[in-house]
């Protein structure tokens, strides 16, 4: 199959707006925000709720950890995060369609639930269904090996390796058939003529375990949800889902370097709230979530995620427009695919 059939207008389209120096402000996006923000009659009274459908020790996980903390220090509103893993992210997002829209609760969510709705408009639309609060990581793609591997060193030698093992080479990744990674690995074996066993988990914490026990030979992550194990010399990327080898990795080949032409796709991470919330309350809301964004410890822990080598910051239209964008992109490559859309 021709990879090259994938890459639709919208594709393009995305990754223009992810990488547009337009949305990078030169401080932080959201310095000119005012410093304090009273909520309407006392609002909140008490603690926020934010679910989160992805287990604790994952990327999900991480962010959501990081922006509650950040949320809590610049406002002092307490946010128990309630953890709801489970059908690459309907599990929790059914649990927060089902909660009142008072404000009280908000979703943390990627992209799946964009890729979600893409495949069955049945589904709830983030740009639509739910009001974003700000985006605040976008982030690409890599596949690591173990760094005392012998099998293979590098792209070209798994590659090899792979065709060699006759469909018996795995590789960990989530579990949700058309997600971001499949969707990629898809583009990625049809381009290689790789045959890989995709070894499915939905926590985070398993998928990199299975690597680094050994269960599976290769895994697709986002760098920042395993620089632990990149610090400690245990994995090693072999492969960069970007057009161009960004400079914390440059040794690292890209797509160009490995003669892969498509359009990459990328992981965002958010959070929501429902769009029947008051509007005073999604005001405050707005303006809680995206001047936590510009709290120092939520710079520094996006920076030590490697979230700094894309623009992540989205306000809710910028987030609108990009949700809507990567709906229209996953739709347009499910009906190449042959996937029945609804």
């Amino acid at each position: 199959m021709n990879v090259k059939k994938y890459v639709v207008p919208v594709a393009t389209a995305v990754a223009a707006t992810v990488f547009s120096a337009s949305v990078a402000l030169a401080a932080c996006a959201t310095d000119s925000l005012p410093a304090s923000m009273e909520g309407p009659d006392g609002f909140p009274q008490r603690a926020l709720t934010m679910i989160v459908p992805y287990g604790p020790a994952g990327g999900s996980g991480q962010v959501a950890q990081a922006m509650a903390q950040a949320v809590s220090d610049l406002t002092g509103v307490a946010i128990n995060r309630d953890h709801k893993p489970g059908g690459s992210g309907t599990v929790g997002m059914t649990a927060f369609m089902a909660t009142p829209p008072d404000g009280y609760t908000v979703l943390e969510h990627i992209d799946d639930a964009s890729s979600a709705h893409a495949l069955d408009s049945g589904r709830p639309n983030p740009a639509m269904d739910l009001i974003p609060l700000v985006i605040s990581q976008i982030t690409f793609s890599q596949i690591y090996i173990r760094t005392d591997e012998d099998r293979f060193t590098d792209w070209n030698s798994f590659v090899e390796w792979v065709k060699a093992q006759d469909g018996k080479a795995t590789i960990a990744n989530v579990s949700k058939e058309g997600s971001m990674e499949r969707v990629t690995m898809k583009f990625i074996t049809d381009a290689t003529g790789m045959k890989i066993q995709q070894i499915s988990f939905d926590k985070g914490a398993p998928r990199y375990g299975a690597l680094a026990g050994g269960q599976v030979d290769a895994l697709f992550e986002q760098p920042g949800d395993v620089r632990k194990f990149l610090d400690a010399g245990k994995f090693k990327p072999i492969l960069t889902i970007l057009k161009e080898r960004p400079e914390a990795f440059a040794d690292v080949p890209s797509l160009a370097d490995a003669g892969l032409d498509f359009e990459p796709l990328f992981r965002f991470r958010g959070f929501y709230v429902h769009k029947d919330a008051p509007e005073e309350r999604v005001e405050w809301l707005q303006w809680a979530f995206q001047k936590a964004f510009c709290e120092k410890s939520y710079q520094d822990y996006n920076e030590s995620k490697f979230m700094n080598l894309i623009e992540s910051f989205r306000d809710t239209e910028g987030a609108r427009d990009l949700i809507t964008a990567t709906i229209e992109q996953y739709r347009a490559v499910y009906e190449e695919m042959g996937l029945e859309v609804k």
